[in-house]
């Protein structure tokens, strides 16, 4: 059932009960497992979580956060490979027979010039991929992301009785390009290491209250299509527009046509977004210009809808462009990024169970089913190969109760993902909680119980 007690909606539209803080709901405190974790956070997890914030890599440099992740892993026995993808971490550790459980943590971070005014900000520069130097910071929590998953790692190590099978821990890179799944993919991911029965991740956001975990079965985060286009026209002065074919009139009308796609071509079931996010064409106030270009991310989930999107885009360009007279040699330049951010999909029957795993855990209140989300993750990568591997995502709180209340009251949101002024204001919460739900659902998939 999902709740809808208060709704709080994240810059990707998450909507979510805001619940009672879940210290509130620890009947007694007198867990065991939530005990260690805890008492690990202040040894150990704290310092490395603010480690990583503090000094965070761009896509495809994460060499020196690589490092440290693979060993913190290789301390605890886990046979590490580096190098994977790229940057890539993958740890090992066979604990006898039973199934394999793959643990996801991403491992970038972003251009963005931090303002959290945090002790521990980061004051960092990076190159990127291009070779273009830019400020950096956690600004998507990835940093959580990794100490969760090291935070896991040190009670699965603890509770070897407990379980048996194969644990295949990654660390990945390029996450916010949309590209380290595939690069490890392609490097053999599923070839050169223990194939998983199931995949597991987590990821922190914003807008959900700290001690809160959100997750949505099947479809959870959409396709995610780059397209530009070159609409043509033919050239001229300003003041005779009748002896030019202006692109700037032409891209209009495709702009505006494309709207129709979403509204009049899909069932009102059925989810998809054209958004035209840049238009830009010209020099001079009185020159008409030869060309325009528009940038548009398409978003849908089936691979049915994302196909009848991008054949409407490149339909409604050229019948616009025929209208105005072009000729075929004339029509717009359609270009479609061949690397795309396919749609996220948790295996139902996976979710179902991982959710009672974390709900036996925290309680029903605090496990609560989210709608769906038109953003992009290519954790899908990882489910979308001839295996079919289970997959499954969730969502932990990144920000307090209290904070939350006061944005409300306000009527402003928190700042989200990727806002240079977001980190998780209760880090404690969100890492030690993370750290019980990985734990715990991957304790259930290798067949232990836990206290």
């Amino acid at each position: 059932m999902k709740h809808h007690l208060l709704a709080v909606t994240t810059a990707l539209g998450l909507a979510l009960a805001v619940q009672p803080a879940l210290a509130a709901q620890d009947a007694g405190g007198g867990d065991a497992l939530r005990r260690a974790i805890e008492s690990d956070y202040e040894a150990h997890l704290e310092s490395l979580y603010r480690h990583f914030h503090a000094h965070p890599e761009l896509s495809h440099q994460e060499h020196e956060t690589a490092a440290r992740l693979a060993a913190e892993l290789r301390a605890l026995g886990f046979d590490v490979t580096e190098g994977v993808g790229g940057t890539g971490v993958v740890a090992v550790m066979e604990n006898g027979a039973g199934p394999t459980v793959m643990l996801r943590a991403d491992m970038d971070g972003l251009p963005v010039r931090e303002q959290t005014g945090l002790p521990y900000a980061s004051t960092d520069t990076d190159v990127d991929h291009r070779g273009v130097e830019n400020p950096v910071m956690h600004a998507c929590a990835h940093d959580t992301h990794m100490t969760g998953l090291v935070g896991a790692a040190r009670q699965l190590v603890e509770r070897t009785d407990e379980w048996s099978g194969t644990l295949v821990l990654i660390g990945q890179p390029a996450e916010e390009l949309g590209e380290g799944a595939v690069a490890m993919l392609e490097d053999g991911l599923y070839e050169r290491f223990p194939l998983p029965d199931y995949n597991i991740a987590f990821h922190t956001f914003s807008a959900i209250p700290a001690g809160t975990i959100t997750y949505a079965p099947g479809y959870a985060m959409a396709n995610v299509d780059s397209v530009d286009l070159y609409v043509r026209g033919r050239g001229g002065h300003g003041a005779y527009p009748h002896t030019t074919k202006d692109p700037v009139y032409l891209a209009s009308q495709i702009v505006v046509n494309l709207q129709s796609l979403v509204s009049r071509e899909l069932s009102p079931l059925e989810p998809g977004v054209v958004t035209v996010g840049a238009f830009n064409a010209g020099t001079k106030h009185n020159i008409i210009s030869d060309e325009a270009h528009l940038q548009l991310t398409v978003r849908s989930y089936s691979d049915e809808t994302r196909e009848h999107l991008l054949e409407g885009i490149e339909r409604i360009a050229n019948a616009q462009a025929e209208a105005y007279g072009l000729t075929e040699e004339e029509y717009p330049r359609i270009e479609i990024e061949e690397t795309y951010t396919p749609s996220l999909y948790n295996n139902p029957e996976l979710a179902s169970r991982a959710v009672a795993a974390m709900r036996e855990r925290f309680g029903a209140s605090h496990v609560v089913e989210a709608d769906p989300v038109m953003g992009g993750e290519d954790y899908s990568q990882y489910h979308r190969t001839e295996h079919n591997i289970p997959t499954f995502m969730f969502w932990v709180g990144g920000t307090t109760q209290e904070a939350l209340d006061s944005y409300i009251e306000r009527g402003q949101t928190p700042p989200s993902n990727h806002s240079p002024f977001f980190a998780p204001d209760d880090p404690e919460t969100t890492i030690v909680q993370a750290t019980e739900a990985m734990t715990a659902v991957a304790l259930d998939l290798l067949g232990s119980e836990v206290e």
